[in-house]
Formats: structure tokens, C-alpha cells, sequence
């Protein structure tokens, strides 16, 4: 077993236990912990959004239109503050941005409980028209939303668990993996469930006590930020065995300037952002999608459940090989993905056309966890690993941003959804074009 050095062991990770003490290596307990995070994230990612999305346009008197126009807005806005927080990931570890960022979102999901009634109370007092106040206390919404939930908890949580891995780090994500897919898949039907047992208003206080009392006290004594301040290595002391070291452990670790000039970076996060802005595109208006070619709404909710089970084969599967391949094969899959997710759109119908959006939705969201865990890592390094998925991350958000509205700008232009799905999926074919070329910067210096 290697022993680090005294220099970097970290007090404060010692308390209030020390993770090298207990009986099994800690990392997978990191992986539970890291999954759990990522769960706790849903309100704040578009399958969270998307469930309440008709109630909020019914309690704000706003159309569809503007709500995802507040939506758009609200969510750039948050995207331009990931790379700080990246930074800030670097800066302090895991478990102080999560503990702050949970306690932030948990604040935000009770604001949103009360949206209209703070649009109103601000209509009645400055005079302004009822619509403005409306709108700009849901963009403010949005983008508190976006920035802890999807932005910051997400990207914390998935972060904190591939720093204590290098060798395993595929099978790590595997885990994980597993259960983020199903989470994020059957997350609209679980949250509609608690909105009907309890009504949208009171379900929004639920999922912030949550998050406020058993999650944040799960995260300040159980989270680390990496092994090295515990006194381990990753992976629990397999580096160094000849038999078994087949690490990716990077030569060089990439600062985010560096990153920036390489075309991997690029493809990668210009790739992931599609993934953002197609999904959340399609999802924020799921219901308002089927309901256009005559399928009703428990119709709309139901495709996640079937995606999930596929993606939970999928996860699995590119997770552990992806030890074992170069990951730009894994993009491929991940633009083919995109390419069949579109033509299921636009050929939406019951039957072959619904399994194809299925089995296209399932692709991507399942090949999206995993590179997004594991590219920047590999190909980078870990030890500006918060800058640079940050900035990725950004670039992600801002795109998830652009999704909701251009689905809604086609509806609006032409009447139906079509041109969106048409140009997401040249968009795509041009992506799988390029993913040809995205080599490991590690070994093309």
C-alpha cells in the first residue's frame, strides 16, 4: 500500500472520522455519495424543470413563450458564473462548495414556492405591469435554479468522485452511473406523483427540506474532496502493481488556457452541449411535443421509463469498457445517438418512430454521464479538473438554455416543432463528422 506524504494530508478531512480508517477503501463510499449528489441535483435540471413547467405558466400568467424565454435568459445568465465556480471546486474541495451550494438551492426551491405571490407583492408595490414582474421573478428563479442545481451540485458531486480514481475510473462511473440514468429518467414521473399527492406549491418545500436537513448534513460529514487529503491514492493503493496498472493517470496536467488549444476540448464540449441543448429542448416541452401529433400527456411521461432501463445497459457497459477504448469511439456513439434521437422527433408517432426517440434519448443521456465524468480527467489531469469541466459546463448550460427556446421559436414560426428537430439533427451529423478526430491530447503533444 503507498502512503502519502504528511505534506499533503488535509486536518479538516480527518473530521469528524478519518476515511483511511474504516474497513474498506473510501472511494466507494465516495461513489454512493457522489450518485447521491448528483440525485439531489434533479430540481435543477430540465427533467426537474419540466414537470412543474405547466404550473408555473398557469401560476404566473405567462405564456409558453415567455416563460421559456425567462428560462433561456435566466439559465445563460447562470452559465457565465461555472467557470468561477470550477474554479472555486479547485479552490476549497467538495465539501464545502456542496454543503453551500445545497443550502443555496434549497433556498432557491422555497422561492419558487412562492413565485407567483413575490411577483405579485412586486406588481402591487411598484405599479409595474403584473407580466414584467411576472417574468423577471422567474428568470431570477431560473437562474438561481440552474446555476446551484444543474451547474454547481452536479458538477461537485460527479468531480469529487472521478478524483478518487484513475485505474478504476471507469468502473467507478459504471456504479454511479447506473443509478444517476434511472434517477434522471424516472425523476418527472416521481416528481409529478409528489405534485399530485400534494399539490406543485407544497411539493417545492418538500424537496427543500430535503435537501436543507438529511442531504446537507449527509455532505458535511461524510464528503472529501480526493484521497491524498485522507492520506490514500486513488483507486486504494493499486498503482505500482505491475499486473493490474493500466492506469490513465495523465503525464501532463492541462491548466484551462492549455485545455482551451486543443481540439478535444472542443468536440467534446461543443458535443456534450448538444446533448444539453437537444434534451432540454425536447423535454421542457415534452407534453406540448406529443400532444402536437395527438398523444396525450401520461404518453409524454412515459418514454422516460423505457429510456432509463436502456440507458442503465448502456451506462454500464461504455462505463467499463471505457478503461479499456479510446473514449472518442464512445463520442461516435454519443452523436449517432443525437442523429436517431431527431428522426424520432420528427417522425413522432406510436410505434417504430416512439422507439426510436426512445433508443436515440437513452444513447445520449447515457453516453453524456459517462464522457462528461471521465474525458476531463483522462485527458487533462485532475489537478485543474474543476476549471476545466467548469468551463465545459458553462458551455453546457448556455446551450441547455438555447433549447427550450428554439424548440418554442419553431413552434412559434412555423407552427410546429419540426425545424428544431431538423436543425438539431444537422447539427449532430456534423458532430459525428468531427468526433473522428478527437485524439487524447496526451498522446498527440
Amino acid at each position: 500500500m503507498h502512503k502519502i506524504k504528511e505534506k499533503y494530508i488535509h486536518k479538516g478531512a480527518l473530521l469528524p472520522f478519518n476515511p483511511a480508517k474504516v474497513p474498506f477503501f473510501y472511494g466507494w463510499a465516495i461513489v454512493a455519495l457522489g450518485t447521491l449528489g448528483m440525485l439531489m441535483s434533479t430540481p435543477g435540471q430540465t427533467t426537474g424543470v419540466a414537470t412543474y413547467t405547466d404550473y408555473l405558466i398557469e401560476a404566473l400568467g405567462l405564456t409558453r413563450s415567455q416563460l421559456s424565454l425567462a428560462y433561456m435568459l435566466g439559465t445563460i445568465s447562470s452559465s457565465f458564473l461555472l467557470t468561477w465556480a470550477g474554479k472555486m471546486f479547485d479552490r476549497f474541495g467538495a465539501r464545502i462548495v456542496a454543503a453551500s451550494t445545497t443550502v443555496g438551492l434549497a433556498l432557491v426551491l422555497l422561492f419558487f414556492s412562492q413565485s407567483d405571490h413575490v411577483a405579485g407583492a412586486f406588481a402591487a408595490t411598484t405599479g409595474l405591469d403584473p407580466m414584467w414582474t411576472a417574468f423577471g421573478t422567474i428568470f431570477f428563479g431560473f437562474f438561481a435554479l440552474r446555476f446551484t442545481g444543474q451547474g454547481v451540485l452536479a458538477m461537485t458531486s460527479r468531480n469529487m468522485t472521478m478524483k478518487w480514481f484513475v485505474q478504476r475510473r471507469g468502473l467507478a462511473n459504471a456504479i454511479g452511473g447506473v443509478f444517476v440514468t434511472l434517477g434522471f429518467s424516472v425523476a418527472p414521473l416521481v416528481f409529478d406523483e409528489i405534485i399530485q399527492g400534494m399539490g406543485w406549491r407544497t411539493s417545492y418545500i418538500f424537496l427543500a427540506g430535503i435537501l436543507a436537513i438529511p442531504f446537507l448534513a449527509i455532505i458535511l460529514i461524510f464528503f472529501r474532496d480526493n484521497p491524498e487529503e485522507c492520506g490514500m491514492i486513488p483507486d486504494g493503493g493499486l498503482h505500482g502493481e505491475k499486473k493490474t496498472d493500466k492506469t490513465f493517470e495523465p503525464e501532463k496536467q492541462y491548466t484551462l488556457k492549455e485545455a482551451r488549444k486543443t481540439y478535444a476540448y472542443w468536440i467534446y464540449a461543443i458535443s456534450l452541449a448538444m446533448f444539453s441543448l437537444t434534451m432540454t429542448g425536447f423535454t421542457f416541452h415534452v407534453v406540448s411535443v406529443f400532444e402536437e401529433v395527438g398523444l396525450d400527456r401520461s404518453t409524454a411521461l412515459s418514454i422516460f421509463l423505457p429510456s432509463s432501463i436502456i440507458g442503465v445497459f448502456i451506462t454500464t457497459f461504455s462505463s467499463w469498457v471505457s478503461d479499456r477504448i479510446r473514449l472518442k469511439y464512445l463520442l461516435m456513439l454519443l452523436t449517432t445517438g443525437g442523429v436517431l434521437s431527431c428522426v424520432g422527433m420528427i417522425f413522432l408517432s406510436e410505434g417504430i418512430p416512439m422507439y426510436i426517440l426512445i433508443l436515440g434519448n437513452a444513447i445520449i443521456t447515457s453516453l453524456f454521464a459517462v464522457l462528461n465524468s471521465l474525458v476531463w480527467p483522462r485527458y487533462y489531469g485532475r489537478q485543474h479538473l474543476g476549471a476545466i469541466s467548469g468551463s465545459a459546463m458553462s458551455m453546457m448550460v448556455f446551450f441547455s438554455a438555447i433549447g427550450p427556446w428554439l424548440f418554442s421559436l419553431s413552434q412559434t414560426l412555423v407552427g410546429s416543432y419540426m425545424l428544431s428537430y431538423i436543425v438539431c439533427g444537422v447539427l449532430w451529423a456534423l458532430l459525428l463528422f468531427g468526433s473522428f478526430k478527437a485524439r487524447n491530447p496526451q498522446f498527440t503533444r
